[in-house]
């Protein structure tokens, strides 16, 4: 059953900083005593987009809280609404990626995640989702938050170096065993043809879950390419974008209730 929802912005406070944006969305509907699970949503390279508005919405319908925090928050007001999708854009995007750092990502991630707690009634467990550097940032909150679900689209840079959060040692090294710790059911969805990814890669992350006894699960779709999940975008894929996200919802049913 889809839940009607509603969404807004909402500015967060991060120890004593310039607060943070960040999208919400969540049922309409009152929360029964145990309250609505929470889902951190983590954006591509290009921050909170309309397209990652979008998916914050959906999870919303789905029966949770979700919010997507603006991880750029420290480098200015005009990153709340994200970058358009350019070579300018890209670089830029990687300009501001190169300013976060471990600590910081952390207290923002646990900021959004107390905010909807403390104020919108999400007080049961709880679960991440990203997409790309998304998936990278969501990676590394299910070995540092106490999460129960994680769903991780095509997540760059974990194997090896490329952003800050990659030292001093890569995430996959750094955090895998955390996630097991926590006992962090983990659900990652790759492309066949991703340029970013390779099978090495994939081969990496899945031997390295599975040493560290994490409950897991790699889908690699067969001929899909990088960022496939998006509709309107050239790489789409809507056999592989309905596929995943049926799986998604069957993750966070199972996890988060």
């Amino acid at each position: 059953m889809a839940h009607e929802i509603v969404a807004r912005e909402v500015a967060i406070e991060v120890g004593g900083e310039a607060p943070m944006t960040a999208y919400l969305a969540r049922p309409a509907a009152p929360a029964g005593a145990d309250g609505y699970p929470a889902v951190l949503v983590g954006s591509e390279l290009w921050g909170v987009t309309e397209e990652v508005r979008d998916v914050v919405r959906q999870v919303a319908a789905l029966g949770y809280v979700a919010i997507a925090p603006n991880l750029y928050h420290r480098s200015g007001a005009g990153t709340a609404g994200g970058l358009v999708e350019s070579d300018e854009n890209r670089a830029r995007g990687f300009e501001l990626l190169g300013r976060l750092t471990r600590d910081e990502v952390e207290a923002d991630l646990r900021a959004a995640l107390g905010y909807v707690r403390d104020r919108e009634d999400a007080t049961g467990k709880a679960g991440v989702l990203g997409f790309s550097l998304g998936g990278h940032i969501v990676y590394f909150a299910a070995g540092r938050l106490e999460l129960a679900a994680a769903a991780i689209f095509y997540p760059g840079w974990l194997p090896g170096e490329g952003t800050a959060l990659s030292r001093p040692e890569p995430l996959l090294a750094a955090v895998t065993g955390g996630i097991a710790e926590r006992d962090v059911r983990v659900l990652m969805f790759f492309a066949e043809l991703d340029h970013v990814i390779d099978a090495e890669q994939r081969d990496r992350i899945g031997a390295e879950l599975a040493a560290a006894g994490v409950r897991h699960e790699l889908v690699v779709y067969p001929g899909a390419r990088h960022a496939f999940f998006f509709p309107g975008r050239e790489p789409y894929d809507k056999a592989a974008a309905e596929d995943s996200w049926l799986r998604v919802r069957e993750l966070f049913t199972a996890e988060l209730g």
